[in-house]
């Protein structure tokens, strides 16, 4: 399987936690964090003119296949969480997006993760990703190597 090709855009978005974001404990839920990588996603297909409505005004949808998320820190109430979301590979009918969550005020990394997308119709079934939608999410593509771990 060929290395997916990589996205120069990035969107970054800011967060304040919010107390109804945490657990007994005072720290942020873990669930949340997919909560956030939602936003991030959201404002990123924003940012290249692809806003999540305009797609299901076409009759699409990209339901949630497969998500992973690496805790490296807590984050806790009162925190701004930077969520750097980039698409990292569209296949057919696939999108996969990486995030970076941190802490604005050290810049720490609290979370990494990824989620994968499948484009369905309205009638529920996986479809190809419209053509004038893929250009949009194409646009900022690069061939660069995927970075070395």
């Amino acid at each position: 399987m060929p290395e997916p090709l990589h996205y120069h855009l990035k969107n970054c978005t800011r967060y304040r936690v919010i107390y109804g974001d945490t657990d007994q404990m005072g720290v942020v839920y873990y669930a949340n964090y997919l909560r956030w990588f939602e936003k991030g996603r959201t404002e990123f297909l924003r940012q290249v003119g692809a806003p999540y409505t305009s797609i299901e005004e076409m009759g699409y949808r990209f339901p949630v296949t497969e998500v992973s998320c690496r805790y490296h820190r807590p984050a806790h109430y009162d925190e701004t969480i930077i969520i750097e979301t980039r698409l990292i590979s569209t296949g057919r009918a696939a999108l996969r997006f990486n995030y970076r969550l941190s802490r604005e005020d050290d810049d720490l990394v609290i979370a990494e993760g990824w989620t994968r997308h499948a484009c369905i119709n309205s009638e529920g079934r996986v479809t190809k990703i419209p053509a004038d939608l893929r250009l949009k999410l194409q646009a900022a593509l690069s061939p660069d190597p995927a970075p070395t771990e």
